[in-house]
């Protein structure tokens, strides 16, 4: 099991971290798997997404905003309850096979971090790759 450590700078953002997560693929040793990328937040997420338009994140910033707007009115008593919402909906790990030690992403794809609750000092991905 490999980990990053990372901080976040915006109280919402979309990061692409599909460089380190490669890194670790290769620090594995694993030629031929599977590559799980996991966040342990309630209020981050790591999912897929499209890498080569910096403009989509803030779309999906802006779309995600829309569904669950930092000022609605919600029943949870922390002032937070956006920032959970966000990451149920994108989801907290994705799965990729590994070829040659190589991530098998679409041409477009990248992995990303969403953070929806920040900044904060240190958030955490973990990343287990497994020989298949």
């Amino acid at each position: 099991m490999k980990k990053l450590k990372f901080p976040t700078s915006h109280k919402t953002q979309v990061m692409d971290i599909s460089k380190e997560v490669a890194e670790k693929v290769i620090e594995s040793g694993v030629k031929d798997g599977i590559c799980i990328v996991f966040t342990p937040h309630t209020t981050s997420s790591v999912f897929l997404f499209e890498n080569q338009d910096p403009a989509l994140r803030r779309d999906l910033l802006n779309a995600l905003n829309r569904v669950a707007p930092t000022d609605g009115e919600y029943f949870h008593k922390g002032q937070n309850a956006a920032a959970h919402l966000k990451s149920s909906r994108m989801g907290n790990s994705v799965s990729i096979p590994v070829e040659n030690a190589k991530l098998l992403l679409g041409k477009w794809q990248g992995v990303f971090f969403g953070e929806f609750d920040g900044p904060r000092q240190e958030r955490e991905v973990y990343i287990k790759v497994i020989a298949g």
